[in-house]
């Protein structure tokens, strides 16, 4: 099961018993917004311990449909890229 947001407040609001739990859903997006932004910048987001993230430009290809056989152009796209640290890394895995 994945984490969602409102869990995840939940969990900050019970480690956090002090912050108002509509202040950590603030915090929360205002934080999720701002890496959206940055990566809408094609600037590259770094949280230390944690990971990186930076957009990568996927070039333009041709491609057929299934179903008709027909030949068609994807355009060029941007697709983000997300690089696990070292730590993160060594801690899901156990070393």
């Amino acid at each position: 099961m994945g984490l969602v947001k409102s869990k995840l407040i939940k969990n900050l609001a019970n480690q956090y018993p002090n912050f108002y739990s509509k202040d950590l859903t603030k915090i929360i997006n205002v934080f999720i917004e701002e890496i959206k932004t940055a990566l809408k910048n094609e600037e590259r987001v770094e949280l230390r311990g944690f990971a990186t993230f930076s957009i990568r430009k996927q070039k333009s290809r041709k491609s057929r449909n299934p179903k008709s056989g027909e030949e068609l152009i994807i355009p060029e796209k941007n697709s983000i890229y997300f690089k696990m640290t070292k730590d993160l890394f060594n801690k899901i895995n156990d070393e």
